[in-house]
């Protein structure tokens, strides 16, 4: 018989309650008799728990059944089948071990509790307990020793205690599970693998969504850039890089036939006009030919030129009207030529002063609209078939076109640069000439520069 089993059969004799309840006047030797007792009885307990605590196997290793003659496959499944019983078995009794064991720490903290209210009581418990024997034979007579012993003895037991629990769960593995929660677990993780694919089937059209939206964000975005670099574009054509519009000339340095520059703005039909412009040159033998209007049917319908040893001549639908200029002297000059269908009548201006007029140039003709003015070149057709020897070679600028015949006041002013005053047909300005084959456009003041030459 073990001591917990001994103590227990001593304490039904005197009629005491092993599990913790002691008479209605203990002594602190009963107190300290109980606890002996109720510690044993938990050593025995861990002591058969222990017993069933196995060591874990890995999960192909296999049951280690003896080798047997005539043991065959259905034995072994008999045997399996025994095996899983009994250790669904242990598994309760460990879970019913532990359930007890938790309420033994309960009880030992309750006799704990009482233990030191006992050893702060009379003096009288303490002096009869030095007396008395020691009832429990592994104590020392010493109640400080005692109180001591108890203590290290049940910290004993809950490292005990937890080292067990420790080791249940380390044998817990997947290959005890029972087969139903094996499966349980199986189906779980297909579930689980499958909502996992789902959602990334899910992120993966969201992601086509978004490439898609992202494309079409991008050519929208890449449509607007190239519509506002259009924009910019045409936004710096039109605005003049020169101080002022009309403050540029156009330079024509060689006798080719490629350099030119083109009025981007045609005529209207008209009755009358004056052509002004700034002008300088000192090509020999003529100037050339500063500007002509070219029409289908009639490529000399507006032509200013001065070919070889020639004057220069004023061609109004080809009839032509020899002009009193002189201006190949390489310095700045303003001239103006008027004319009107009525009688064909004609004047030139230089510097401000009228030179020249005549009639019957081209009478009761109207200049037909529609056609393309040129600077520099002399049209055989309209807008081509230029002559290298008709080009002209130097410099122009603020070359304007009006619908009618200016004052003589007005040419003196404009001549004068006391007035600024466009054309209104045909206004100098920037945006409206094109330079073509190394033809250039560079600013200049005509009026300052005019003064440098005197």
């Amino acid at each position: 018989m073990t001591f917990s089993k001994k103590c227990k059969v001593q304490e039904l004799a005197k009629g005491k309650d092993t599990m913790g309840n002691l008479p209605r006047d203990p002594t602190l030797k009963d107190i300290i008799d109980q606890l002996s007792c109720t510690i044993h009885v938990l050593k025995d307990w861990l002591e058969n728990l222990e017993r069933f605590v196995c060591t874990s196997l890995p999960a192909d290793a296999g049951c280690p059944f003896p080798p047997g003659p005539g043991l065959g496959p259905g034995a072994l499944a008999t045997a399996e089948e025994e095996l899983k019983a009994t250790v669904l078995q242990l598994r309760e009794t460990v879970v019913q071990q532990k359930e007890t064991i938790g309420s033994q720490r309960d009880a030992i903290r309750e006799l704990t509790a009482k233990l030191s209210r006992c050893e702060s009581g009379p003096d009288g418990w303490r002096k009869g307990l030095a007396k008395g024997k020691d009832t429990m034979g592994d104590l020392p007579r010493d109640p400080a020793h005692i109180i001591d012993q108890l203590s290290r003895t049940m910290q004993a037991l809950k490292d005990r205690l937890e080292s067990l629990e420790h080791q249940l769960r380390a044998n817990v593995s997947y290959a005890a599970l029972p087969h139903e929660l094996r499966e349980m677990l199986q189906r779980r993780l297909g579930d689980l693998e499958r909502q996992l694919l789902s959602k990334v089937a899910e992120l993966e059209d969201e992601k086509f969504l978004l490439h898609n939206e992202t494309s079409a964000h991008r050519q929208k975005t890449e449509t607007a850039l190239n519509a506002l670099l259009e924009r910019v574009s045409e936004l710096e054509k039109g605005n003049s890089a020169f101080k002022s519009p009309d403050e540029f000339k156009v330079s024509l340095p060689l006798r080719t036939n490629y350099l030119y520059g083109k009025i981007k703005k045609t005529l209207p039909e008209l009755y009358a006009l004056t052509v002004c412009l700034w002008l300088r040159s000192s090509a020999s033998p003529g100037i050339g030919t500063p500007f002509s209007y070219a029409v289908p049917g009639q490529a000399n319908e507006i032509v200013l030129i001065e070919w070889g040893n020639n004057p220069i001549e004023l061609l109004i639908n080809d009839k032509v009207a020899q002009l009193p200029l002189f201006i190949s002297d390489g310095k700045w000059h303003h001239i103006c030529v008027t004319w009107t269908t009525r009688d064909g009548m004609w004047e030139a201006f230089q510097d401000g002063e009228k030179l020249g007029t005549g009639e019957n140039l081209a009478p009761w003709h109207p200049i037909k609209p529609g056609g393309v003015l040129i600077l520099g070149q002399e049209q055989d057709t309209v807008g081509g078939r230029f002559d290298a020897t008709q080009a002209f070679v130097g410099e122009m600028s603020q070359f304007n076109i009006w619908d009618r015949v200016l004052k003589a006041e007005d040419i003196v002013n404009i001549a004068n640069c006391s007035t600024n005053m466009p054309g209104n047909i045909i206004p100098w300005v920037d945006n409206n000439v094109d330079v073509f084959g190394g033809a250039t456009k560079w600013p200049v003041e005509t009026c300052e520069e005019r003064l440098l030459d005197l």
